[in-house]
């Protein structure tokens, strides 16, 4: 399929690419499973389908990915050159005349091609994504996906009955142990209890059930000084559904809107100063996201390349460091941008410039620079703090021993 392509471009391919699909299934995974052991806690305390978690973390995934496409471009990108420096590849390659740019030719198309699907992932996909993760927690929380009644408990339903259930049996189609409480209008209260009962469906009304008790009591209280009280063997009690409410429409916050519809609420004079700094300021965070990604194959080189004779992954663990860091800012930024506290294009794109400036500086060292070091510095001072604590543990091993031995 890349036939077409020179052997070394092929080759840096797939040292790229291979990191890169690997860290990018990482980091979504990490992510996917922190969050569907916070959903299942949700899901179990809601009493609702356990499927329905399974549809809430699909609609988490474009946000996922466009947090680890980043990630995954630049440690794709850092791992392959660091593989070609540590096996002196690098330093072949540039004996015979390749310059950084001509073997960031392959990284800089991947992370073309990863820039539009992260394009289309922020301003489309991920809205409603997210519009429709929120849809779901509140159907869940209303009782529009089927929660269940909780066993154990008290159940008020419809503001008129309190339900307690002691067991159930065949995923809830056999119940057992069942206290009811009932009030109707007229200030009469029921109190029912069976030995066991289900849930009944009806064909003419949707909006209602009917709960099939088998062997109880009825007390009914109607005001009186003696309660009436009847013995059953079977008593349908029907129950009405609490009604509810339509989920709000899409663009309650700003995160929700797609990309026409930031630039039309933006920039219009009939919207409110506070509508339109909060679309401007998500409009620049999620924009400055995606060119931030430009950016990723220089830091990749400047952090990837340790020092001649050295197997330091300082710059690995560095490269994270900014690229989370720089991501918490931009979050700040987009913040006090929404707020009206500062304009969004200077809360925003002010730190990308100074990011930026400092991402070429590392990368004109490393590139530019004969035996230039990005993080010299901070090589330097890693290799002579692992050197003290070698000395302070061999020291300490040694008196341990001469103690053992005396």
């Amino acid at each position: 399929m890349l036939n077409f392509l020179p052997a070394i471009d092929r080759y840096i391919f797939r040292l790229v690419i291979v990191p890169m699909l690997g860290v990018f299934a990482l980091a979504a995974s990490l992510l996917v499973l922190d969050k569907m052991l916070r959903l299942l806690d949700f899901v179990a305390v809601e009493g609702g389908p356990v499927g329905v978690v399974f549809k809430m973390l699909a609609t988490l995934l474009p946000e996922y990915a466009s947090l680890a496409i980043p990630l995954g471009l630049l440690l794709g990108i850092l791992l392959a050159f660091r593989k070609l420096a540590t096996t002196s590849e690098l330093d072949v390659l540039r004996a015979v005349g390749m310059s950084y740019g001509r073997l960031l030719r392959v990284p800089f198309a991947i992370t073309a091609v990863l820039m539009a699907v992260n394009v289309a992932l922020v301003f489309f996909v991920q809205p409603v994504s997210r519009f429709t993760y929120e849809r779901l927690e509140y159907d869940l929380r209303s009782g529009a996906l089927g929660a269940s009644i909780k066993v154990g408990e008290f159940n008020t339903i419809a503001d008129r009955m309190a339900l307690r259930i002691e067991e159930s049996e065949n995923d809830g189609r056999r119940l057992m142990g069942i206290f009811a409480r009932v009030a109707n209008d007229r200030g009469q209260v029921l109190s029912i209890s069976a030995r066991e009962g289900s849930f009944l469906a009806t064909t003419d009304d949707p909006d209602t059930i009917i709960l099939r008790l088998t062997d109880g009591t009825i007390v009914q209280d109607t005001g009186s000084q003696t309660p009436r009280v009847l013995t059953f063997t079977r008593h349908d009690l029907p129950i009405d559904l609490p009604a509810i409410e339509e989920f709000r429409a899409r663009g309650e916050d700003e995160r929700e809107y797609i990309l026409p519809e930031l630039l039309r609420i933006g920039w219009a004079d009939e919207a409110s100063e506070t509508k339109r700094d909060a679309s401007q300021a998500s409009f620049n965070f999620r924009l400055v996201e995606v060119v931030m990604m430009a950016l990723m194959p220089l830091l990749a080189v400047a952090l990837g390349i340790p020092p001649k004779r050295s197997t330091s992954a300082l710059g690995v663990f560095l490269s994270i460091v900014m690229v989370v860091a720089y991501h918490k800012v931009n979050q700040y930024g987009e913040d006090v941008g929404a707020l009206g506290i500062v304009d969004p294009l200077i809360a925003l794109w002010l730190p990308f410039f100074i990011f930026a400036a400092l991402i070429l500086w590392m990368y004109h060292r490393v590139a530019f620079v004969p035996g230039g070091q990005a993080i010299e510095a901070l090589e330097n001072w890693l290799a002579k703090m692992t050197k003290r604590l070698g000395r302070l543990f061999r020291r300490r091993q040694r008196v341990v021993q001469d103690e053992a031995e005396a």
